[in-house]
């Protein structure tokens, strides 16, 4: 039973990861350029929603921290497409500006706790807890027993049918015709432009719509943990392109709903591995260490299966 508490946990947070996971899989593999908003983003989603969330609107907290990310993605993408300013350089000047705005938004603060303040029963001020997505979802379960009586077995299955609806979401969306746009702008956008498309737009909806995914990710963690933290972003990049890479490697290039669903098996692979550390005493500084070794590693896994197959073809000839 402790195994399988420690595997639902995993589980739940490698979900709640996953549309980040998505979103790094549209900028990194459909759009085929690297954007460092995603740290930012990822923030800006998580404050917002932690914002909206106080004021008593947990669903309408969660677009709202989406539309956070698509306008950190639309500055991005403008930086791109009209400044002319190179990818890489453009997603670090929004992150490194996203971060006064998510200051901001904190009210001056590194973090913010998802209560507010209220009377009790006594006329004394006390803080209560905001209402979340997941709290809602957890009272349906008053009284189970088992496996659904674990917080982390109900978080899981209300993040999983938001991914499954989103997974269905993109999926549909990338096979119309503005979807194809945006797969063909990141398979050669000279084509595109010769083709009398509006290059730029599509390029800035394809970084819109990353960053929105990236955000909706921080915002699910935000209500789920209960609190926003200017921290929480550290490293988002590094997850998400693992997520991305150990799901190709496992799965392959398997189409674009196949490379969907393999980035989100990916992200629950991912933090499986990260929860398998933790029991072997790793200290917490060092999992950003073994977060770029994963990636070095299942980037490094393609080219030895290479080598692999030329050395047994080569044995098989002589």
């Amino acid at each position: 039973m402790v195994y399988l508490s420690m595997l639902i946990s995993a589980l739940s947070q490698g979900m709640l990861y996953a549309p980040m996971a998505l979103g790094v899989f549209v900028t990194f593999r459909i759009l085929k350029t690297p954007d460092l908003t995603v740290d930012g983003s990822f923030v800006f989603g998580m404050t917002v929603c932690a914002a909206v969330t106080i004021s008593g609107h947990p669903v309408l907290a969660l677009l709202a921290g989406t539309a956070a990310g698509a306008l950190a993605g639309f500055f991005t993408a403008l930086l791109q497409t009209k400044l002319r300013i190179e990818p890489i350089l453009s997603g670090i000047l929004v992150a490194a500006g996203l971060y006064t705005v998510n200051y901001a938004v904190l009210g001056g603060q590194s973090n913010l706790y998802l209560q507010y303040d209220t009377v009790n029963s006594a006329g004394a001020a006390v803080k209560a807890a905001s209402p979340t997505i997941y709290k809602n979802f957890s009272a349906l379960f008053a009284g189970a027993e088992g496996v659904l009586a674990d917080s982390n077995a109900q978080v899981l299955l209300l993040t999983l049918a938001i991914v499954a609806a989103l997974t269905a979401g993109l999926g549909v969306f990338f096979f119309t015709r503005p979807g194809m746009a945006i797969r063909a702008t990141g398979d050669n956008e000279e084509m595109v432009r010769s083709s009398s498309i509006n290059a730029d737009l599509t390029r800035t909806a394809g970084v819109m719509l990353a960053n929105a995914l990236v955000a909706l990710s921080g915002a699910l963690l935000c209500q789920q943990q209960r609190y926003a933290d200017l921290n929480c972003g550290s490293s988002m990049l590094v997850m998400g392109l693992a997520s991305v890479i150990i799901g190709q490697v496992l799965f392959g290039d398997r189409g674009m709903v196949g490379g969907l669903v393999s980035a989100e098996g990916g992200s629950l692979l991912y933090r499986i591995i990260i929860q398998a550390a933790y029991q072997v005493d790793m200290p917490s500084y060092a999992v950003k260490l073994l977060s770029t070794l994963i990636v070095v590693a299942a980037l490094a896994v393609p080219l030895v299966r290479r080598k692999l197959a030329r050395s047994q073809k080569g044995g098989k000839t002589q």
